[in-house]
C-alpha cells in the first residue's frame, strides 16, 4: 500500500523533504511506519525508551492524532496520509 508521509519543522530538515510517498506492506500500523523511520532518521527521536512514541511528538493519521486512536497500533490502509510534528516551543 501506498502511504503520504508529512513532516514538519525540524522532521522536514531531517527527512530532507516535506512529503514522501512511500510503499508499505498490506496490514501495516503506526508503529511500524515510525519504526521505519526512526531506523532510516534516528535523529528523529520518535520513542520513549518503552517503544512508545514520545508524549511531545505529534503524529496524525489522516488529520486524527493517534493517541485519540489506537497510538501505534492504527491501522493503516493504502492512500492514507501520515503527519508528523516534532515538539514545539514558544509562544
Amino acid at each position: 500500500m501506498e502511504l503520504e508521509l508529512r513532516f514538519f519543522a525540524t522532521y522536514r530538515e531531517i527527512a530532507g523533504e516535506k512529503t514522501v510517498f512511500r510503499e508499505w506492506a498490506d496490514g501495516a500500523t503506526v508503529g511500524d511506519v515510525l519504526d521505519d523511520l526512526a531506523e532510516e532518521h534516528p535523529d528523529m527521536e520518535l520513542f520513549e525508551d518503552d517503544g512508545s512514541i514520545r508524549d511531545f511528538i505529534t503524529v496524525m493519521k489522516n488529520g486524527k492524532d493517534v493517541a485519540h486512536l489506537e497510538g501505534r497500533e492504527t491501522d493503516l490502509a493504502d492512500g492514507d496520509a501520515l503527519s508528523i510534528f516534532p515538539p514545539v516551543a514558544g509562544g
